[in-house]
């Protein structure tokens, strides 16, 4: 998801970071507003934060496409602060691994805040609320946020980088390359973030129980 300056056209780094933009806004005046009437929102919203940007500070490189194979840890904040405060997370980590650690770049920016803040974290915030409606358990509901969470990232990147770069190509075979490219490192690596996900949220039930279901509970408002 760390796409590097250069890799994507102004014209479609321009057009992500409009499409993005809206979404930080309403999440920033969401973050804002709530943290008034919630002393406990700042330090979970620090917390989670701090887990994201280390949990996507982990790249396997992909040379040929331009990018980074990695966990996203968006799904679990989605669990723990809803989709659109995750967003806001995102972007908050993405500015300074562009600016501190090399990771991705400042003009493709939109484009990895669509991709993992976005797409990531409304995915796993989905999968995790509509798995435990049909019955499944916290854990398993978790895994599959966190899984699906990580593919659907990585699936976005993929159309992100075939629309840039397919040129006089067919933009579906250029699609399914880039997808092979990222499979054989992101498909175990999904499975991992899933497995973390799934022990995060276990963890948080049993020796936090309180804390859970109020974030459970808070999560389902702020969807």
């Amino acid at each position: 998801m760390h796409l590097a300056d250069g890799v994507l056209a102004a014209p479609w780094c321009a057009a992500w970071t409009l499409l993005a933009l809206p979404f930080v806004l309403l999440a920033w005046r969401r973050f804002d507003a709530q943290r008034l009437h919630d002393e406990r929102l700042f330090p979970l919203v620090a917390m989670v934060g701090a887990a994201v940007f280390a949990i996507s500070c982990m790249p396997v490189p992909i040379p040929i496409v331009g990018s980074c194979s990695h966990p996203c840890g968006t799904g679990l904040a989605a669990i723990v602060v809803g989709p659109l405060l995750t967003v806001l997370i995102t972007t908050i980590a993405l500015v300074l691994q562009a600016l501190f650690l090399a990771h991705g770049g400042v003009t493709t920016l939109g484009a990895d805040i669509v991709s993992m803040g976005i797409v990531g974290g409304f995915v796993g915030f989905v999968v995790y609320r509509a798995a435990r409606r049909w019955g499944l358990g916290i854990v398993g509901a978790a895994f599959l946020a966190g899984l699906l969470s990580d593919w659907a990232t990585y699936a976005t990147t993929a159309l992100e980088l075939a629309l840039g770069l397919h040129g006089e190509r067919s933009l579906g075979a250029v699609f399914g390359a880039v997808c092979l490219a990222f499979a054989p490192t992101q498909l175990p690596l999904g499975l991992l973030e899933g497995g973390v996900t799934a022990g995060a949220v276990a963890f948080l039930a049993r020796r936090r129980a309180r804390l859970f279901a109020r974030i459970d509970r808070v999560a389902e408002e702020r969807s």
